[in-house]
């Protein structure tokens, strides 16, 4: 049943070129989403959703990458059918889920969840990605839905943890602020003053 859409997927020269080349910008370990936070990471103003960029990387790298899919071991469909013709080599990992769409998804909803602009414009480039395996024939589409929801779980709880981390740094900070206030401006009693009887 998954074969049959893979092989019903229309593909072309332009098509190949066109995914062939984002695959390569992304990476086979989805570098573009590190470098990505890292830029983001040293902006004041998308500090937070480069943190959350990495925050998710990294979940979806631990869950997906090396838990999910040593656990499952799923074969590629190019190994059951190693007579289609690749564009790219094939993986050594097992099929589910797939890590490069929960990379993609997982950045997309770190950003979305900190800014819904630039959010939507993630989430595009993560459906191209979800479809690029799908189109070079690298997972299943079971396997790509799962790296969507992985992706996208991990992180809404990315751009949880850091905006409640940066909240709490938030709030110690201007109650240190109070503090140093209040003992500047609490009234001092002058014990040398005479009382009044």
């Amino acid at each position: 049943m998954e074969l049959s859409i893979l092989y019903a997927i229309p593909r072309t020269a332009a098509l190949d070129n066109f995914f062939l080349g984002l695959t390569k910008a992304v990476g086979s370990y989805g570098q573009l989403c590190v470098i990505l936070g890292i830029v983001l990471l040293c902006f004041r103003k998308t500090r937070k959703m480069g943190a959350a960029v990495l925050i998710s990387y990294v979940a979806v790298f631990l869950v997906g990458q090396l838990i999910l899919k040593n656990l499952i071991s799923r074969p590629r469909p190019c190994q059951i059918d190693p007579a289609f013709p690749l564009l790219i080599a094939p993986s050594a990992s097992s099929s589910f889920p797939s890590t490069h769409t929960g990379w993609a998804f997982g950045t997309a909803t770190a950003i979305f969840l900190n800014d819904w602009r630039f959010g939507i414009a993630a989430y595009i480039y993560a459906f191209l990605i979800a479809y690029s395996r799908l189109y070079l024939f690298a997972h299943f589409p079971t396997d790509v839905l799962a790296g969507a929801v992985v992706g996208i779980i991990l992180g809404t709880a990315a751009a949880r943890l850091v905006d409640r981390q940066s909240r709490e740094s938030t709030g110690t900070s201007h109650r240190g602020r109070f503090s140093m206030w209040a003992s500047k401006h609490q009234p001092s009693v002058n014990l040398s003053q005479k009382r009044i009887h």
